[in-house]
């Protein structure tokens, strides 16, 4: 079995199809233009400038959501935005989305084409002093080798009021029990891991980290999954393996037990004849 993100086209379908079939991007804008401007306004009470950081940028969409509700509570503070994301193809339509945004004239962008991890590494080698008011990591967390270094990294990189957000599969998601059950055989490769907003809680308690805490009720149709040879089945099947081809590459008595858990309650409920998966996610807003 290969890493479904070695075959970019292929990730890229199966994850636009993700979010046509589920309600993610719609719990995300529920957050971000209810509960996220009062949390950015307090940050930047007072400020001219107002620095933020997107690690795991992707092709930008949440991106924009943030940056416009900063630029409503913000509107005449200058916003120096650093993306971080190692997909030349998905940096390049983030950025061709921000370009023909209008109403960003505010925002200074520095596009940064590389991981979390070369991403520390080069400001280590600049023993660069600055801090930043706004960091988040949105869906990113699973491809880093250490989270607990990772986020204790970006929180050094806060200002005093500054704030560090993270959203991440809520633990008792559908996400987080196909990977509590398989994630040996799926998930835990060099580059990804198995970790839930469940994971980040117990690590940030047992630090001494004062967080606030977000719930977002999501939902996934994967009814397709079921269906043998459907293509948008088989697409979908591979978002949530990870593994590229997985109706055709993955071992027999793998797949059976993999299909099984996703049709079975602990995972998905079936209301109106469709298979629906419990894709709950939650927000993590922590201090420095």
């Amino acid at each position: 079995m290969k890493f479904l993100a070695f075959d970019y086209k292929r990730y890229y379908t199966s994850f636009r199809l993700f979010l046509d079939l589920s309600s993610e991007h719609q719990a995300m804008s529920q957050f971000i233009r209810g509960s996220l401007p009062d949390i950015l306004a307090r940050i930047g009470e007072g400020k001219t400038a107002f620095s933020v950081l997107s690690v795991g940028t992707g092709t930008g969409e949440v991106d924009l959501e943030i940056l416009s509700q900063l630029s409503k509570v913000l509107p005449d503070v200058k916003v120096g935005c650093d993306m971080v994301e190692p997909s030349e193809p998905m940096l390049e339509k983030c950025k061709e989305l921000m370009l023909r945004t209008p109403n960003l004239e505010n925002v200074n962008f520095t596009w940064n084409q590389m991981t979390a991890s070369e991403f520390e590494k080069r400001w280590r080698h600049r023993q660069s002093e600055n801090k930043l008011d706004f960091i988040h990591m949105i869906q990113m967390l699973y491809y880093v080798t250490d989270t607990a270094a990772t986020i204790s990294f970006f929180r050094s990189l806060l200002n005093e009021n500054g704030k560090l957000l993270i959203i991440l599969v809520a633990g008792e998601s559908s996400w987080g029990k196909l990977r509590c059950t398989y994630g040996n055989e799926l998930y835990c490769t060099e580059i990804t891991q198995c970790v839930t907003a469940a994971d980040i809680k117990r690590y940030l308690t047992a630090e001494g980290i004062s967080f606030e805490t977000f719930v977002l009720p999501s939902t996934m149709d994967i009814t397709e999954c079921f269906i043998p040879g459907d293509e948008k089945g088989e697409l979908l099947l591979d978002f949530l393996t990870e593994v590229l081809d997985f109706s055709h590459s993955a071992p027999p008595e793998l797949k059976a037990g993999v299909m099984s858990f996703l049709r079975s309650p602990d995972c998905s409920s079936q209301v109106n004849g469709r298979i629906i998966f419990n894709n709950n996610l939650e927000v993590l807003v922590l201090d420095p």
